[in-house]
């Protein structure tokens, strides 16, 4: 009997086992416990299901719903199951799974004449814990391509079908669960009894699917309201139906039927349209307001957009001078180090807010001020002359990840300051039942942007991300609703740009590296893009300072 070696990295053993064992049954031989339910596994810093076969030797990690890939297979199941119930107890409706908020996914019923009471939507709750309880397996399917597409195409699944006919694979996979049929384009946990933990309540228009705390995993997340952010989601969401692009699919055909000129004029357009309206809002309180307060995760396009926004204040008379918060970075050697002795570049101390504050009162008192720079390359402040000076017919726009703090500008009266808030918020599914995070935008950007000019690679930004994500959590996130308004730098089109660029510089990504697996993914994911060329971009646009060719200097 052949036999392999399997290394475990949880407990750092390593066995030998019958060649074709799955991870479960190497899970069980290993005992490994985990503080929650094992979900899947790392094999060779890549994802695999618990009922993978191993047949060559292989490190082995197992994760749990605390690991980023554990949540993204809980979520992806949770979701096969809300599906299911929807099917069973509103037949004549379709699931639309729209975006993030309030620590939960918001979803549509859609084709049915009426809003969904708080009964229709217990009812699914109820169905899903049903489901849940009764433990159904979830079953993995691959076929030749064509099959697949026909049995998508049955089920109605009309948007995944096209997508995976043109993906142009011999193969495709799909999942089965007890009958009903679904694409979650990625992995899922053995069956619905693994999900005990979610809710599902009436929100807005639609519903909530509520998920697990990340601080206790026993606990559904609470529901907050975010007036604000979902409203601009919905004033996007309608932007696309007016452009009859909603999902992947529908973006890849007007690529390919030479419709991305127009798409792109008029994404960029309503970008250019929101902005004046923004700087109309403002010119109406130009008497009360001295300074404009941009904030926004990271990679959301908020440089791209100050400078925009000075351009409209200019045409409404206003003369803007735009500040940077990345220029009042402390030296590297003095940023502080998060719980895993990183640089927390996305903590408030990382800035320098005495010198903020020091120059940020002596230009609203008239005097001249020598502005300070930042090399992301040296990691060092350095100064190249530059002068402002504020006169009576001046504005400052300061934009940064703090700007909405209010330790960064607790001196300044609340009437003095308009507040922004600006985001990359994806208003484009994949298809119906899979949504694209904005987390996902602003990774992409983030790589294709920091390997061009802050000469990072792909695994250097992919190993930060996680630290970044957690900065923004703590210091930006809680902020946002405090904005006097939002806007979303997210285009349409953009991902489709960007792929050409981000598919290469993921490529460098070692295999033998923990960064490999969201590589993967990332490449797994853009395999469904088809390209649009960026030549009818302006100069101008958000996506310019990712892309590059941009009229703005940065």
């Amino acid at each position: 009997m052949k036999t392999i070696r399997i290394r475990c990295l949880n407990n750092s053993q390593t066995k030998e086992f019958k060649r074709g064992t799955s991870l479960k049954e190497i899970k069980d031989i290993f005992g490994i416990k985990l503080p929650n339910r094992v979900l899947g596994a790392m094999v060779n810093n890549q994802l695999a299901e618990l009922s993978y076969e191993v047949f060559n030797p292989k490190n082995v990690e197992f994760i749990d719903i605390t690991h980023p890939d554990g949540m993204r297979m809980y979520v992806r199941s949770l979701t096969f199951i809300l599906y299911k119930a929807i099917g069973e107890v509103i037949p004549e409706a379709r699931l639309r799974v729209e975006h993030s908020i309030s620590k939960g996914i918001f979803c549509k019923l859609c084709d049915i004449d009426k809003e969904p009471t708080i009964q229709d939507i217990f009812a699914i709750g109820r169905r899903m814990r049903d489901i849940v309880e009764a433990d159904m397996p979830f079953i993995r399917k691959e076929k030749e391509t064509p099959k697949v597409v026909k049995i998508l195409k049955e089920h109605g699944l009309h948007d995944k079908a096209t997508l995976v006919k043109e993906r142009g694979q011999v193969y495709s996979s799909y999942y089965k669960l007890d009958g009903h049929v679904d694409m979650l384009y990625g992995y899922l946990v053995p069956s619905t009894g693994y999900l005990q933990v979610f809710d599902l309540n009436k929100y807005y228009t639609g519903m909530l699917l509520q998920l697990p705390k990340n601080t206790n995993t026993k606990e559904v997340e609470n529901l907050i309201i975010q007036d604000s952010m979902f409203e601009i989601f919905q004033e996007y969401a309608d932007w696309n139906r007016v452009l009859k692009i909603t999902n992947l699919s529908e973006l890849n055909e007007a690529s390919q039927n030479g419709k991305a000129e127009t798409l792109i004029k008029v994404s960029e357009a309503l970008h250019e349209k929101k902005i004046a309206q923004i700087a109309d809002i403002i010119n109406s309180k130009k008497q009360d307001i001295k300074i404009v307060l941009i904030s926004g995760p990271s990679s959301s396009g908020k440089t791209t957009f100050s400078k925009r926004l000075a351009i409209q204040l200019l045409v409404s008379g206003i003369k803007p001078l735009t500040l940077s918060l990345d220029n009042y970075f402390v030296d590297r050697e003095k940023t502080p180090l998060d719980k895993n002795g990183e640089y927390d570049f996305e903590t408030i101390e990382a800035l320098d807010v005495e010198k903020f504050n020091q120059d940020l009162n002596n230009l609203l008192a008239g005097n001249e001020v020598e502005m300070p720079k930042f090399s992301f390359e040296t990691g060092k402040r350095y100064y190249d002359g530059e002068i402002l000076q504020m006169a009576p017919d001046n504005i400052l726009v300061i934009e940064g990840i703090h700007g909405l703090n209010p330790k960064l500008t607790h001196l300044i009266p609340q009437k003095a300051k308009f507040k922004i808030y600006v985001s990359a918020l994806t208003s484009i599914n994949i298809d119906d039942h899979n949504r694209i995070p904005s987390t996902d935008n602003r990774l992409v950007r983030r790589i294709v942007r920091d390997y061009k000019y802050r000469k990072y690679s792909a695994q250097d930004i992919i190993s930060r991300w996680p630290s970044v994500r957690r900065g923004e959590d703590i210091h930006i996130f809680p902020f946002q609703e405090e904005a006097d308004i939002m806007f979303n730098t997210a285009l349409l089109y953009e991902l489709a740009v960007l792929k050409p660029l981000v598919e290469h510089i993921l490529l460098e990504v070692c295999p033998g590296s923990p960064e490999y697996s969201e590589a993967t993914r990332l490449l797994r994911f853009f395999s469904y893009f088809k390209p649009i060329n960026d030549k009818e971009i302006p100069p101008t646009s958000i996506v310019r300072e990712f892309l590059g060719g941009s009229s703005f200097n940065y």
